[in-house]
Order: structure tokens, then C-alpha cells, then sequence
């Protein structure tokens, strides 16, 4: 073995152990940060069954989660492969970004994209269990995304930190821009959904401390995921309705976020615990897309740029697409179903990563091939 070989083997295990590491981190953020809790406080990780802190001897990227066989020591509470996965696919993540960046290539660009890498796979595993982004992802990778295309104009392909700069605000503002349009859109297109039953199913609305449930017949929604506007609703055609000690036939029930309209009467959702009778038909608000994907593309496009944007967006929706095609041939999608949408923008910003250009020149060349 060469000395040059033997320091690139050497750089490659350094990437592959920092990704591990760096995964650790990120397996913390994605428990805590939906549950608003410190990501620093504590410092060690705890079990999530028995909440007691995990001593640094059993918090070895990759090597603990296989040593305890996916349990925790004290308490025998299964530790989800989650947290194995996370640690690998960072680590070869990070791997992969360093052998793609490593000299003679530009090596520079190593660390934005360890950090891009790190805030796809923090949203994606959050948007796959809460269906949200946290704001510290979407807005900080904007931010970040920005402030390594000035230091390091590269990142933009740019010559200065000025045109980094630049490129790197209409990457952000093009990706923010072209999602905020299709949830107005689709809101106005597609911003109701219709549910028939074949027979009058019965209905109970349950409160849930802060937070309440809808279930119809075998079909239950969370209250707090249905309303993204103030002006939303949820129209029931009920063959009879019961709140608290009134009752009502044949009506129409009008449901927003904090009030329920049934009869011309308007009660506040305040004073009531819950409600139930029997529906046949239900009209449920929807949205194309959260905006926290609208804020996860902007941040995507502060650290790639705006042909990265429209790829991750065509190759995001592909994926989308032929999921949820999937998922309806394989069963019936119920009418309070969400797919988030999220891992679809990662998945197709890191092909852009590695190969997107690369794919680009490919299918122009198929569709617009050179004169014979």
C-alpha cells in the first residue's frame, strides 16, 4: 500500500465513524425535537422506556444497538432498529459524500453537503412518525444553506462569494415559491374530499386533552391534522346527532377547528366533551402539501440551487406518485390517510447529489439526440 493510498483508506474510515457519530446526534433530534424537547438537555441519550440516561460505554454509534441486540441494559425495553438505521445509512452517507468530493475533486465541498445530508435525514424520519418539519430544519437549512454559498461560493458553482450569495437566495426563493403555489392551487382544486358510506355509520367526536378525535365507522381522524386554515370544515350529513343532551335529525353538521354549526345553532367546541350520532356522508378539508414541505424545498434549494429544486421536485413527486398508486392498489387508502411528502423531496434531492446532472444530460440526450 502506497502512502497516498493509505491516507485516502485513512480519510474514508474518518468519514464513515464521523457519519456514525453524527448519526447519533441526529437519532436524538428526531425524538426529541417533535416533542419539543431539548436536544442538549440531557446531554446523554436516555431510554425512551424507562427514561434513564444510557451510560457512554452502551452509546457507541452502531456497535451498542448490535452488542445489547437492540434492548436497553437496565430496563429490557426494545430499542427500535431505527436508531441502528439511522447510524448507518448517515455513516455511508457520509462515506459516499466523501468519496464523491475527495481530491483531486473539491474536497471543500464535503461539509455542506455532511450538513444537507444530516438535515434530510432528521426530516425525513420526522415527517415519516409526526408528519411535520420542524421549523430548525426548514428555516436553519435555509439559513445555512445561504451562509456556506457565501463562504464557500463553490457550493453555487459560483466564482464569487457575492454570486454564491445570489444563487443560493433564488435557489431558496424559486423552491419556496413554486411549492407555495401548488398548495394554493391544489387547495383550490383538490381542497375537499368526499367520503359516501353505503349505509349511515355511527360517529362519535372525542376529546383528547388539547387535542380531539373524529372516528366514523371503522375510520378515525385526528382533529389537530385536518385543519391548516381558519376557514376549513368538515360537512356531516347526519340522520340524527346527540351533543351533550341535545339532540338533532337530518341535518347537516358543520364542523371548523373550535365550533360545530348544526340546525343554525353555533356551539363553541370549548364546552363540549363529546358528540355522536350517525353519518352517511362526510366532506373532509385537505391540502395539496404542508407548508413545512414548502420550507423544506427552500431550504434544499439554499444549499443546491434552482435546477436542483425543479429535479428534487419532479423526482419527489414520481416517487410520490407511484407510492401512493401503490398503496391504493394494495388496499384501500382510508379517508383520513396522509403520505408525507417530505421523503420524497430528500430522496430526490440527494439523487441530485450524486447523479442528477448526470441524469439530466441523459434524458436530453434521449429526447433531443444529436443530428445524424
Amino acid at each position: 500500500m502506497t502512502e497516498l493510498s493509505f491516507y485516502r483508506y485513512l480519510f474514508d474510515v474518518f468519514a464513515f465513524v464521523l457519519g456514525a457519530v453524527i448519526g447519533s446526534f441526529l437519532n436524538v433530534c428526531i425524538y426529541r425535537m417533535p416533542l419539543e424537547l431539548s436536544v442538549n438537555e440531557p446531554k446523554r441519550s436516555f431510554c425512551p422506556h424507562c427514561k434513564k440516561q444510557i451510560p457512554w460505554t452502551q452509546n457507541l454509534p452502531l456497535i451498542s444497538w448490535l452488542a445489547l441486540r437492540g434492548r436497553c441494559s437496565q430496563c429490557g425495553g426494545s430499542i427500535a432498529f431505527r436508531y441502528f438505521g439511522v447510524e448507518l445509512f448517515t455513516a455511508l452517507s457520509f462515506l459516499a459524500i466523501w468519496l464523491k468530493c475527495q481530491p483531486p475533486g473539491p474536497w471543500i465541498l464535503a461539509l455542506p453537503y455532511w450538513i444537507l445530508a444530516s438535515l434530510l435525514i432528521v426530516a425525513t424520519f420526522i415527517d415519516l412518525e409526526h408528519f411535520i418539519i420542524p421549523n430548525e430544519i426548514t428555516w436553519g437549512g435555509v439559513a445555512a444553506g445561504v451562509a456556506l454559498s457565501l463562504a464557500i461560493p463553490k457550493l453555487m458553482g459560483a466564482s464569487s462569494m457575492l454570486m454564491g450569495l445570489l444563487r443560493s437566495l433564488l435557489g431558496a426563493a424559486t423552491g419556496y415559491g413554486l411549492l407555495w403555489l401548488v398548495v394554493e392551487v391544489g387547495k383550490k382544486v383538490f381542497g375537499k374530499r368526499r367520503l359516501v358510506f353505503g349505509k349511515e355509520e355511527p360517529f362519535t367526536w372525542l376529546r383528547q386533552g388539547d387535542d380531539a378525535e373524529l372516528r366514523a365507522g371503522e375510520d378515525k381522524l385526528l382533529w389537530s391534522e385536518v385543519f391548516s386554515r381558519e376557514s376549513d370544515r368538515i360537512e356531516m350529513k347526519c340522520a340524527e346527532v346527540k351533543v351533550d343532551e341535545k339532540s338533532f335529525t337530518n341535518v347537516t353538521l358543520v364542523l371548523f377547528y373550535d365550533r360545530l354549526v348544526v340546525d343554525g345553532t353555533e356551539i363553541s367546541l370549548e364546552t363540549v366533551s363529546q358528540f355522536s350520532g350517525t353519518v352517511s356522508e362526510i366532506t373532509v378539508p385537505r391540502e395539496a402539501m404542508g407548508y413545512g414541505d414548502v420550507k423544506f424545498i427552500a431550504a434544499i434549494g439554499a444549499f443546491l440551487g434552482w435546477k436542483a429544486v425543479l429535479f428534487t421536485i419532479v423526482t419527489g413527486s414520481v416517487a410520490g406518485a407511484a407510492v401512493g398508486i401503490a398503496a391504493i392498489v394494495a388496499r384501500r387508502r382510508a379517508w383520513s390517510a396522509k403520505i408525507p411528502f417530505g421523503p420524497y423531496l430528500a430522496a430526490g434531492a440527494l439523487l441530485w447529489l450524486f447523479a442528477g446532472p448526470e441524469i439530466i444530460d441523459w434524458y436530453m440526450r434521449i429526447i433531443l439526440p444529436p443530428d445524424l
